[in-house]
């Protein structure tokens, strides 16, 4: 289904965009002349807990990251025609494997740095009892347009799917469901009021700009297959030893405690 998008909404959600870009200003910005950097393909879902990690990153070494949010299949694709990144960090570590499958990493850089997991996202002023109904709020016919990430690319959008046909919901959801580009986007939707919920990340729930604006409920996590999320070195990198800086940094205890914070939990856990 094609979501049909209000001025009203189209406006909420720009001004939304605006809001969230002055609180987490792109590392691009900041990029020096002469600084050693990485350009990274990140997952949408990483936007904030990356950011922490680049900030972090950024006091302890000599080294400008250069970070670009989307659809972890987006990416994929652009990178097996060798789109100018350094790294990729995927919300689904199978796109990383069949790059590396490809031929087109750095031997041996492949990594996992977490587990994501799902939520039920309205917002604050939504009169749905999300936290009593849980995922049967999709269901309520007093909601009409669900938002979730576009399945096709996106890994939290095959999750949602998964986690809705387990509830049993899928069948009555269907016919609400919009489609964002990335994970993010979806959430967009639902914060401007095109969508009454979203299926997204936990990671962008627990975002500062984006707590105050909305209650959500965890989606079961034996409801969906576990979104492992893994990166990998490009072949063609600039600078390798800045990309395995980074790396190390990501899933050392500095990494993982931000991670941790934005509702990430470790592989081996």
């Amino acid at each position: 289904m094609k979501l049909r998008i209000t001025a009203a909404a189209v406006a909420g959600a720009a001004v939304l965009t605006l809001a969230l870009c002055a609180y987490y200003r792109p590392t691009i910005e900041r990029v020096r002349p002469g600084r050693r950097h990485v350009r990274v393909a990140a997952a949408a879902d990483l936007r904030f807990a990356l950011n922490e990690v680049v900030r972090r990153f950024d006091a302890a070494r000599d080294v400008e990251v250069l970070a670009s949010y989307g659809s972890s299949g987006t990416f994929h694709a652009q990178l097996l025609n060798q789109a100018p990144f350094d790294m990729f960090l995927s919300a689904d570590v199978e796109y990383p494997r069949q790059l590396s499958a490809r031929g087109l990493t750095l031997p041996g850089s492949e990594f996992t740095y977490g587990v994501g997991r799902l939520v039920l996202w309205v917002r604050a002023a939504s009169a749905v009892d999300v936290a009593g109904r849980g995922l049967a709020t999709v269901a309520d016919p007093s909601v009409t347009h669900v938002a979730i990430a576009n399945p096709e690319h996106a890994p939290y959008g095959r999750a949602a799917i998964a986690a809705m046909r387990n509830a049993g919901v899928y069948d009555a959801a269907r016919a609400k469901l919009v489609y964002g580009e990335n994970v993010e986007q979806a959430l967009q939707y639902a914060q401007s009021g095109a969508a009454d919920a979203a299926i997204v990340a936990l990671s962008l729930a627990l975002a500062p700009p984006v707590r105050s604006l909305g209650r959500y409920v965890d989606v079961p996590l034996a409801a969906y297959p576990r979104i492992v999320q893994g990166g990998v070195i490009l072949r063609w990198a600039a600078d390798v030893e800045a990309a395995r800086a980074l790396r190390t940094f990501l899933v050392g205890a500095d990494g993982r405690a931000v991670l941790e914070q934005y509702g990430f939990f470790m592989p081996e856990e």
